[in-house]
């Protein structure tokens, strides 16, 4: 018998063990949905000064939006851009867009309705994923967003978390803390069942131990997020992070330690939560450390085979 004959998890037909994105869209739309990373050119309020200055300590130029088409195209031409270089890899007829870069509800509604209403006309979008932070979530913002899921399309609003101590996102300059989020997003909540919630997280973040990060896990999960994505810190040149790390004064994750942390988190968390990522990278041009998250693949099938050898699955020791 093969693993996924065995596999005791139930929101899977593979060798998986835990709810993976490609099994929830393939249930969903019948295959898989190809993100679209725009770009709108929106800033952060820890970049502005509303509530800091420089962003976060990890935080490229881009604001994770590195893989997106410059912002000074227009969003209907950052689409066509990029999904043409992925049609040779993969499927482009269903797409998500996905506003990727620093705060894509820090901004007036009337903006945020334009570029919205723009890539929900562009051929093949079947849904919006909009990354933002849970203390910029304006009442007539979050309307609208109400209004787009239970009207228009599905709509996912990703939320960074990062971490559920108050003194991490201090140190990692956030900008606003544990009981800020939570408010967000129940804001969310409230407004419409309709919107998904995605919850991110980081591992590894600085003067953070195994036991902190357990801690974000259990807090996230009591939440009951729809989707989490688990991403590894990793150090890029030119960020405060990366000077830190070039001084000795930040050491990144090892590879094995990440991959039995992240299984115990995905233990943690509830079955019927998609994880819509397990680890992460940035530009390889720009990685400074950890240089091993390069072979994503790897570590993923790595963290299958753990699973597999504590017969675990995820939501195993779920409160």
């Amino acid at each position: 018998m093969i693993q996924k004959d065995t596999n005791p998890y139930p929101n899977s037909d593979t060798n998986k063990r835990y709810y993976t994105y490609e099994y929830y869209m393939r249930k969903k739309y019948g295959g898989r949905c190809v993100k679209i990373p725009l770009d709108p050119g929106f800033t952060c309020p820890n970049i502005d000064g509303r509530c800091g200055v420089g962003g976060c300590i990890y935080c490229s130029d881009r604001g994770s939006g590195d893989f997106a088409a410059s912002s000074a195209l227009t969003i209907s031409e950052q689409y066509d851009i990029t999904r043409e270089k992925l049609s040779s890899k993969w499927d482009t007829s269903r797409t998500i867009a996905y506003f990727q870069a620093h705060t894509n509800t820090y901004a007036p509604l009337e903006k945020l309705r334009s570029v919205y209403e723009e890539a929900l006309s562009m051929e093949g979008v079947v849904g919006l994923n909009i990354a933002t932070r849970a203390d910029c979530l304006e009442d007539n913002v979050v309307e609208y967003l109400a209004c787009l899921a239970d009207n228009r399309t599905r709509l996912c609003v990703e939320l960074g978390l990062q971490s559920s101590s108050d003194e991490t996102a201090a140190f990692i300059n956030r900008g606003h803390t544990f009981a800020d989020f939570v408010a967000g997003y129940n804001k969310l909540r409230k407004a419409s069942p309709n919107i998904e919630i995605c919850v991110h997280l980081i591992l590894g973040l600085p003067h953070e131990n195994h036991d902190t990060m357990i801690k974000t896990a259990k807090d996230t999960a009591r939440l009951m997020p729809d989707q989490v994505k688990i991403h590894l810190l990793h150090v890029i040149r030119g960020t405060p992070l990366g000077g830190m790390c070039e001084r000795g004064e930040y050491i990144p994750m090892e590879r094995a330690d990440y991959i039995n942390t992240v299984c115990d988190v995905i233990e943690l968390l509830p079955q019927n939560t998609v994880i819509a990522r397990l680890t992460g990278d940035g530009m390889a041009k720009d990685l400074l450390a950890p240089l091993w998250s390069i072979k994503k693949t790897t570590v993923i099938n790595d963290i299958d085979k753990e699973l597999f050898a504590r017969g675990s699955y995820q939501g195993k020791k779920a409160e």
